[in-house]
């Protein structure tokens, strides 16, 4: 899996969506930060900010013991890239429509 497959798999997770969401708007934190304020385990957020990292939706900083993930928005671009390219298509194909309809 590539490109934007990665993406979507990766953040159809609910939990996973949070994480990414979490790491964007507070910045760095630790697998055990974030499991702090959520209904799972330090060990599931740690496999959940693995398939992220995988997806190079996070990055991983070790530092002495602990591993603090950021998220690193700019791998959503090709899969931003793709909704344009779909949302571009389906327009295109709306306003051939609107243009018979008008027509008829």
């Amino acid at each position: 899996m590539s490109g934007p497959e990665r993406t979507f798999a990766a953040l159809g997770d609910p939990t996973r969506l949070e994480l990414f969401e979490a790491l964007s708007r507070g910045g760095p934190a630790t697998a055990t930060d974030l499991a702090r304020d959520r209904p799972i385990s330090r060990q599931a957020v740690a496999k959940h900010l693995g398939v992220l990292r995988e997806a190079g939706l996070v990055a991983a900083e070790r530092a002495g013991r602990e591993t603090r993930f950021h998220a690193t928005p700019e791998a959503l671009e090709p899969a931003a890239r793709w909704m344009r390219d779909v949302g571009a298509a389906w327009d295109r194909r709306l306003e051939r429509l609107t243009a018979r309809v008008r027509g008829a």
